[in-house]
């Protein structure tokens, strides 16, 4: 993905008072891997130096939302807290590598056809592009296990649906814009469902590791059988 026009290295994040317990860190506007990089180092220096008063933080696409103990710190004193992280040499933090399966048969797949034909390519053609992205968890948000990854190539990529559809299966796996996700519940969307997924990504049962990813972590999309799709679905 390019770099923001609008940011660069060495730029000065804006700061967005929250309430009256957070701080909201927003370092561009757009789905850019330099903007999330520095996010995540962000995220990563709070978690190895945390200030005084700080609670947790939140990242998104291109912002943290830092939030603290209005009893122990306040706005101007977690800005300056960051500011001094900001200065600071942080070890870069790689993710770990996670493998999602997937399969493309036309059931589990209701939109594959009307993105090749939109794209201009055919349905093997979008699989083959869909399997080749350079995909990284950028968030969660939305629903519990909505973990958003950026990294669909140009030549699938399309906008959002009109109008959302009910009752898609958990497990779909979701393109819209540069944006992919696998579903964990049965929703509405109006991304574009071009497989679906018997791979777990939200473990409400685990109290120690809920969610299969972590912010920063590398995907891959790896294509299944509709057998081997049935035999994970039944194990």
């Amino acid at each position: 993905m390019p770099q923001d026009p609008s940011a660069s290295p060495g730029s000065v994040p804006t700061y967005r008072p929250v309430g009256g317990h957070a701080v909201l860190v927003e370092f561009g506007a757009t789905i850019d891997k330099w903007i999330h990089d520095q996010v995540v180092k962000l995220d990563a220096a709070l978690k190895a130096a945390p200030f005084e008063g700080f609670v947790e933080a939140v990242p998104a696409y291109a912002s943290i939302l830092v939030c603290f103990d209005p009893l122990v710190a306040d706005h101007r004193t977690t800005e300056a807290a960051i500011e001094e992280l900001l200065g600071a040499e942080v070890p870069e933090t790689i993710g770990a590598m996670r493998e999602v399966e997937v399969c493309y048969d036309s059931d589990l797949a209701p939109d594959l056809a009307a993105v090749a034909e939109a794209s201009g390519l055919s349905p093997e053609d979008v699989i083959s592009a869909h399997l080749s992205g350079d995909y990284s968890v950028f968030m969660y948000g939305f629903a519990p296990g909505y973990a958003y990854l950026a990294g669909v190539p140009k030549a699938i990529q399309q906008p959002r649906k009109p109008a959302p559809i009910r009752g898609i299966a958990a497990g779909s796996v979701l393109i819209a814009g540069p944006q992919c996700l696998v579903s964990t519940l049965t929703m509405p969307t109006g991304w574009w469902i071009i497989g679906r997924s018997p791979t777990k990504i939200l473990d409400a049962a685990s109290n120690d590791r809920p969610f299969l990813f972590d912010v920063g972590d590398a995907v891959r999309f790896r294509r299944i059988s509709r057998a081997e799709f049935d035999a994970r679905c039944l194990a």
